[in-house]
């Protein structure tokens, strides 16, 4: 860029030769200026550190503040499960956690798994003494394995569950992947839930507020501990193509989803 000449009575320009050096950036070489009292001066001046100065100062003003953490997970955890207390568990639980004096709670599969340690006795495989109670083992397990389309499972745990006092209705909501409408409310919102972590990975604030205010933090975990397990053991038996026993009709009609 060249220009000359400057309004008359003022300083002088007489040439100015820019140059861009980079994105933004500009030098500004050879200015010539004749002051009133007839003295030539010469300057450079860099326009990209000018620049450079007023996009960091916009930057940092405009720069959004660090999200803040949703307001059901803690701070502790970065969960939705806070550090667990005495009021959480069970007479065994909390035996199980006062065996635990080292347990510091924190990020991680620990603090939830606390809820359902292994030595913990969960009623597999017959439901019999499952702390979540022998009706709603057997219903999770069928959620899991009618999730992972288990015909050895579920052929066995249908009738299990009919025994336990499982309702037909409630086993037919799962069986043919039904509408949960007209269900009681803790059967609707276990076999939501269970959808929702098998489909979806995850559950929505709501949804995870609703379970543990129907069946306590500790059976939430030890109901989601049953229904993985027995997906766990469904996805080993499809490797294989368990098939039945001859006495054992096939109770899980093929599902489209």
């Amino acid at each position: 860029m060249r220009t000359r000449g400057s309004p008359v009575g003022g300083p002088r320009f007489f040439l100015v030769d820019s140059t861009r050096i980079g994105r933004g950036a500009m030098v500004i070489r050879g200015v010539r200026r004749s002051t009133p009292g007839g003295v030539v001066m010469k300057s450079r001046v860099s326009m990209g550190f000018l620049a450079a100065l007023a996009f960091a100062t916009g930057a940092q003003a405009q720069a959004p503040a660090k999200s803040a953490l949703p307001p059901d997970i803690n701070p502790v955890t970065l969960s939705r499960l806070p550090p667990p207390t005495a009021a959480d568990f069970d007479e065994e639980g909390q035996r199980l956690l006062a065996a635990r004096p080292d347990f510091k709670p924190g990020p991680g599969p620990t603090h939830v798994t606390v809820y359902a340690p292994r030595e913990r006795n969960l009623g597999i495989p017959s439901g019999t003494n499952s702390p979540v109670g022998a009706r709603q083992f057997q219903l999770a397990a069928l959620i899991g394995a009618r999730e992972c389309d288990q015909q050895y499972e579920w052929s066995a745990h249908e009738p299990a569950g009919l025994r336990q006092g499982l309702e037909q209705n409630v086993i037919d909501v799962v069986k043919f992947n039904k509408s949960v409408a007209g269900l009681a409310e803790k059967d609707a919102t276990f076999i939501t839930f269970g959808r929702a972590l098998f489909r979806e990975h995850r559950v929505s604030s709501e949804l995870w507020a609703k379970m543990v205010a129907l069946y306590g933090r500790q059976h939430t975990v030890e109901l989601m501990t049953i229904m993985g397990d027995y997906f766990r053991v469904g996805i080993m038996l499809n490797a294989v193509d368990q098939h039945l026993p001859p006495d054992r009709p096939a109770l899980m009609p093929d599902l489209k989803r």
